[in-house]
């Protein structure tokens, strides 16, 4: 036999360079304990919108997130918006978890979320101006190394037709120079000629995620090891990418030099935070007992393969998204909770079969406060549809629903739900994929009676009027989900627990 060969099951094998493989040996009872199936030691409780953004979301996980370990966000960017109520002080989420504001908790921005390095700072910043919820923050966050990070150049807006700016010609903001995310500048960009070439836009946020995403799957984006990295390399990078793109857009006026200074201020301002957010979510998961919450951006219906493509964001905010953008393995998802406003609403453009483009929508509109977190734009309303909500649940496996803002239907003296779309006279077995199908379908209603006084005050599900009850067991007869939540105002205290 040859000296680099061995034996294995009656057949000679070469060894790896030469050197002689040997094959492991166990004892029989460490293999049968092997092939026993165990149960994970922690399991991630999951919260996710079921509509189109905007149920509540960042409620429900401040609520969850008072007696949480590890609080994470898993997709998304600086386009989600939460706003959580603590002691009559109202603070606004974007990139950070809204379990930052538990002192007790670890909060992990994860893999799957695209990270604009001034947004975060600025964000913490103006939260800690409005009260002392976050005091202390960087000592309780940590940034998953693979997530990836945007982009800051320098340019003038006006060359797109963007933005006014005065006669100077300057835009001011911050250094006396617009400082913007690249990938924002793109957006905008893109979203002018939807309009200009389609006559349409698709109504983003403008805040770079989708050209951010696009960046990842092209495979040329820069990541948070990159950063904290060798910065002489990550600077080699970064002027090769700012040449691809000075090829796509020459009009830009990217300042690399100061960018790149920038950039090396922030990485040290990053670095104590970064870890190997693999690692740090299997130590988590696997070693002594802790309750693990994940907070999801956006919704069901703004899912890059299931929402209402294309009006959707460019990541996944289903349940999937919480294994590809943390690590998780599927079988520690344990509990996932679907957020459910008590009407529907949505952002931007895009179908919308409930929506009620009349007075209903305005008292809607105007009761809830339908401001967009992030935009500031006004949120178009309807009625609640039970078609899209069960479709989310098919996607999602919702363990529970939260009900919110049911306190906004107070004044209402009917309250209708759609159950069931029909184009052309025919029933839709399920949920269409197609847009243009989606545009046409006719939704078929039904009406239940209002209960026309204040729910504000009540703080349990026994004290609701009879109505609002009977509005909530028909929700969960016809989606065969329990509520578990029932929200009648801002406050933390405004969230019935039903069990």
């Amino acid at each position: 036999m040859a000296a680099d060969s061995t034996m294995c099951n009656g057949q000679e094998t070469a060894s790896m360079n030469g050197e002689p493989s040997f094959k492991r040996h166990r004892e029989s009872g460490q293999v049968e304990s092997l092939r026993i199936p165990k149960e994970p030691r922690n399991k991630v409780t999951v919260v996710l919108g079921a509509q189109w953004g905007d149920e509540g979301k960042g409620k429900v996980v401040d609520l969850l997130a008072l007696d949480a370990d590890l609080v994470c966000r898993c997709q998304g960017g600086n386009n989600a918006g939460h706003t959580v109520v603590v002691d009559s002080v109202e603070y606004d989420f974007h990139l950070l978890p809204s379990g930052v504001l538990n002192k007790k908790a670890v909060s992990f921005i994860g893999n799957g979320v695209v990270i604009h390095l001034p947004g975060l700072f600025e964000e913490a910043e103006k939260n800690l101006q409005k009260g002392n919820g976050l005091q202390g923050w960087e000592t309780r966050l940590k940034i998953s190394d693979r997530a990836h990070i945007g982009k800051t150049w320098l340019f003038d807006l006006q060359v797109f037709g963007l933005v006014s700016c005065n006669s100077m010609n300057v835009c001011f903001f911050v250094c006396l120079l617009l400082v913007f995310n690249f990938h924002q500048a793109v957006d905008g960009i893109q979203e002018q000629q939807r309009q200009l070439q389609a006559g349409n836009n698709l109504g983003t946020t403008k805040k770079g995620i989708g050209p951010a995403y696009s960046s990842k799957a092209a495979r040329n984006g820069l990541r948070v090891c990159d950063l904290v990295s060798d910065f002489t390399v990550f600077a080699e990078k970064f002027r090769v990418l700012a040449g691809q793109f000075l090829t796509m857009y020459p009009d830009l006026n990217v300042d690399i030099d100061n960018e790149l200074q920038q950039l090396k201020v922030y990485a040290e301002r990053l670095r104590p935070l970064v870890t190997d957010g693999v690692y740090f979510m299997h130590k988590a998961l696997t070693g002594p007992s802790k309750k693990i919450l994940v907070e999801g951006a956006n919704a069901a219906l703004l899912d890059i393969d299931f929402g209402t493509y294309p009006f959707v964001t460019s990541s996944n905010c289903t349940a999937g998204g919480v294994c590809t953008g943390l690590g998780v393995p599927p079988s520690y998802v344990g509990r996932v909770y679907g957020v459910v406003k008590a009407y529907t609403t949505r952002v931007g453009v895009g179908a919308f079969p409930t929506e009620q483009d009349n007075e209903i929508g305005n008292l809607l509109q105007s009761r809830g406060r339908e401001f967009g977190v992030t935009t500031g734009r006004r949120r178009r309303c309807g009625w609640l549809d039970l078609i899209l909500v069960r479709y989310a649940h098919m996607v999602n496996g919702f363990t529970a629903i939260a009900l919110t803002k049911l306190d906004v239907l107070d004044t209402l003296p009917e309250i209708k739900v759609g159950v069931s779309y029909t184009v052309d006279d025919e029933s839709l077995p399920s949920f269409p994929a197609n847009m243009d199908m989606l545009m046409r379908v006719s939704v078929k209603y039904e009406t239940l009676p209002g209960w026309c006084c204040s729910t504000e005050d009540v703080r349990c599900f026994e004290e609701l009027p009879p109505q609002a009850q009977s509005y909530i067991r028909f929700i969960e007869d016809f989606l065969q989900v329990p509520v578990k939540w029932v929200g009648v105002g801002k406050s933390r205290e405004s969230m019935i627990k039903l069990f």
